[in-house]
């Protein structure tokens, strides 16, 4: 699970984004001026902040440049001005990702995900254990101490993604967007049965059922 800053001014908006992010696992702290941004942030541990420009008190990008000061936490600058001269202004901040309003919330997770990806992880191995059970990415396989074990490449595609996210809990839309494409035509039970099948094939412990949300993959210490 992350913990997200919202820096955003208009309460619907900043309000939707928190709802839309809460079922992915994640922790958000809204904040609705600049100066509770900078306060949040420096009393949190926080993983990205999601950052409006045109904040009261303190502008977005001097909470920007005051974030980068001490840190380099991931940055998404969210903001309805488009300009190149602001783009350029926030990536010299050093932004790491810069989206214009109106905006997809689809979209923003998306980034958000893969900015927490790059922030946060190793890569990952082209071959993971699990027991006696090795899964190659790479190759599609999978196999224990009595050779190969039938496995269908989505299914390998499904645990890299899992893996990829580690602690983040991915809901069934999530999971049926990233494989499968928004337009494809598949119900999300099928990402019941595509987990059923990893955990009896693969003898697998580490896939975690979130009630009413989804899937995660976590290692016990």
């Amino acid at each position: 699970m992350a913990t997200l800053l919202i820096v955003e001014d208009d309460r619907k908006t900043n309000d939707a984004i928190c709802e839309y992010l809460k079922p992915a696992g994640h922790k958000v702290i809204p904040a609705y001026d600049g100066g509770d941004a900078l306060q949040f942030f420096r009393e949190n541990s926080i993983d990205l902040v999601v950052l409006d420009i045109m904040l009261p008190h303190v502008s977005g990008l001097s909470v920007l440049h005051e974030i980068r000061r001490t840190s380099t936490t991931p940055v998404l600058m969210l903001t309805a001005i488009e300009d190149e001269y602001t783009q350029v202004m926030s990536f010299d901040e050093q932004a790491d990702d810069y989206m214009t309003k109106p905006f997809s919330m689809v979209l923003l997770g998306r980034r958000i995900t893969a900015l927490l990806r790059r922030s946060g992880q190793a890569p990952l191995p082209q071959t993971i254990a699990f027991g006696d059970v090795t899964v190659d990415f790479s190759g599609y396989t999978a196999s224990d101490s009595a050779g190969k074990i039938d496995i269908m490449p989505k299914e390998i595609d499904l645990l890299r993604l899992l893996v990829e996210h580690k602690g983040l809990v991915l809901t069934r839309s999530q999971i049926l967007d990233e494989l499968w494409g928004a337009d494809y035509p598949i119900i999300d039970r099928t990402v019941d049965t595509y987990i059923k099948n990893l955990r009896k094939k693969l003898r697998l412990d580490c896939i975690v059922t979130v009630k009413g949300i989804g899937y995660k993959y976590e290692v016990q210490p």
